[in-house]
């Protein structure tokens, strides 16, 4: 499966992937919003893909793809739809993370939009959420600009996080104007 949007390529993870994705998780300043706030070594890294792969095999149409800059070829980050339980009910997260130096482009806006865009139209979806940490306002502000309201924080790996939703109506109100 592969998405484009005007300068992104989206694309399934592949082996010869896995240094970019090393390079990603060893940065402290990606890290620090993601899951428990701390980088990966080499085998977390591989524990990693492997779970990405996992979730390309039980979610064929959901899970994490490679950002690749079209003008280039450049792999910038990831961006996906991923099944998350929340109050037990499973919803599906837009999830994005770039490397530092991709910051500021509007990238992982645009990734963002053309994964709603999946979710709602091809995956029939309700609603969207992303669960964002309370100090990353860079991605609260890519969630607020899809139309994203924050809700109530939830527990995840033992700190609070924000769950941002966004309802299909809203969505397409405000991406269609």
């Amino acid at each position: 499966m592969q998405l484009e949007s005007g300068r992104l390529l989206l694309r399934r993870y592949r082996d010869e992937d896995f240094g970019f994705l090393c390079s990603l998780v060893k940065q402290p300043e990606v890290m620090r919003h993601i899951g428990e706030g701390k980088v990966k070594n080499r085998q977390q890294a591989l524990e990693f893909l492997y779970w990405i792969y996992r979730m390309y095999q039980e979610h064929p149409e959901h899970g994490l793809f490679l950002l690749v800059r079209k003008e280039d070829g450049k792999r910038i980050g990831h961006a996906g739809l991923v099944p998350q339980s929340v109050d037990g009910q499973v919803e599906l997260e837009v999830g994005y993370w770039l490397a530092p130096e991709f910051w500021g482009f509007g990238y992982a806006g645009e990734a963002a939009r053309l994964l709603c865009e999946q979710g709602f139209t091809k995956h029939g979806q309700r609603a969207l959420i992303s669960l964002i940490q309370p100090k990353n306002q860079a991605s609260r502000k890519v969630a607020e600009a899809l139309g994203m309201e924050c809700g109530e924080p939830v527990l995840r790996n033992g700190q609070y996080v924000l769950v941002y939703r966004v309802q299909k109506e809203r969505w397409h109100a405000i991406s269609h104007t």
